[in-house]
């Protein structure tokens, strides 16, 4: 081949992109789901806390409603009957409760749901991982005299 239809082919072919080095960190912008910056601190929030007879769940958000750090008792590390514990609920909301302390969050309003065990245990540990609770608000759901509740367990 002539020198001259080497050049015409390379003209012709799309330039390969260059390869990124893993090694090397994203740009900022490139996740879509991260979206609280690592910059800005979020000192005020709410704590919700629902305690079911089977699992403890919490999730901190900031006063708009965005969550900013959440757990489980199945995220810790409990399985079966030990999810339902007040232990696994300390442990889950000490770990809610340091991630939001390492983004910022000094003070928290709470509001419990449900009639578990780990109802009370959980706003110790937030009180104990460093963040102050202002407010203890039960919002636990009260028929009014509306559905018709299930039929009676007999055991």
């Amino acid at each position: 081949m002539s020198e001259e239809n080497i050049k015409q082919e390379q003209a012709a072919a799309p330039a390969e992109a260059p390869v990124a080095d893993a090694a090397a960190p994203a740009a900022e912008g490139d996740s879509p789901a991260k979206k609280a910056r690592p910059g800005k601190s979020i000192p005020a929030g709410i704590a919700f806390i629902r305690s079911t007879f089977n699992n403890t769940q919490v999730s901190i958000a900031d006063a708009r409603g965005g969550v900013i750090a959440w757990s489980s008792a199945g995220k810790a590390g409990f399985k079966g009957s030990r999810k339902c514990t007040a232990f696994a609920a300390t442990m889950v909301a000490q770990d809610a409760a340091r991630t939001a302390f390492a983004k910022g969050m000094h003070e928290c309003e709470v509001r419990m749901q449900g009639a578990g065990a780990g109802r009370e245990s959980a706003v110790r540990a937030i009180q104990a991982a460093g963040i102050k609770v202002t407010m203890i608000t039960d919002t636990t759901p009260i028929p009014h005299n509306g559905c018709r509740p299930r039929k009676r367990r007999r055991v």
